[in-house]
């Protein structure tokens, strides 16, 4: 299963993980679900979980240029790609959270909310919004007026006060309007 943390924040970047589970009871992960529908301390020990019982685990990150670049969506789907490739045993069939991602030389399936489905895609979603939320909290001790620890880099109505007042940092996102914006504001 495959999916990624971060697409719609306007800072930091973007992170895919794939993850292939086992069938094994003793190596079923216990409370998983959509890391959206788990507490940050709940995300936190099923990450640990899942990072000790899984078959095989991959992270890629795509970075704010990159994402530039390519446009979210584009950005998405390869990092999805990658994450997929990176797995170090090969999966059989694929399931991704909404999009589907070709290239993979197996069969695969996009599925709407797979987080909320699919058990491993479920996986892929707190592995890469822990993953993610660490990266952030990392860039706010590099960045602390923004206070990336607290609205990860989304599109908050605290971030966006923060972003009007010091103007886009090394790890916004310039593919979004509200980043351009916040540019023209604080121009000398």
């Amino acid at each position: 299963g495959a999916d990624e943390a971060g697409r719609g924040a306007c800072a930091g970047p973007m992170v895919t993980a794939a993850v292939i589970l086992s069938d094994l009871p003793s190596r079923q992960i216990t409370g998983l679900r959509d890391s959206k529908l788990l507490t940050e301390l709940a995300r936190e020990r099923v990450y640990a979980e899942i990072m000790t019982k899984a078959v095989s685990v991959a992270v890629v990150r795509v970075e704010p240029a990159e994402c530039d670049a390519l446009g979210m969506h584009v950005a998405d789907i390869q990092g999805l790609r990658r994450a997929l490739l990176r797995l170090d045993v090969r999966p059989s069939f694929v399931l991704t959270d909404g999009f589907p991602v070709d290239g993979l030389g197996v069969p695969g399936l996009a599925v709407w909310k797979g987080d909320r489905v699919a058990a491993c895609v479920a996986a892929a979603s707190v592995v890469a919004k822990v993953t993610r939320d660490h990266i952030m909290a990392q860039y706010a001790d590099e960045y602390p007026e923004y206070d990336f620890a607290d609205h990860k880099g989304y599109c908050t109505a605290a971030h966006q006060v923060k972003l009007e007042s010091h103007g886009p940092c090394g790890i916004h996102r310039w593919c979004f309007d509200n980043v351009r914006r916040a540019a023209r504001l604080v121009e000398p």
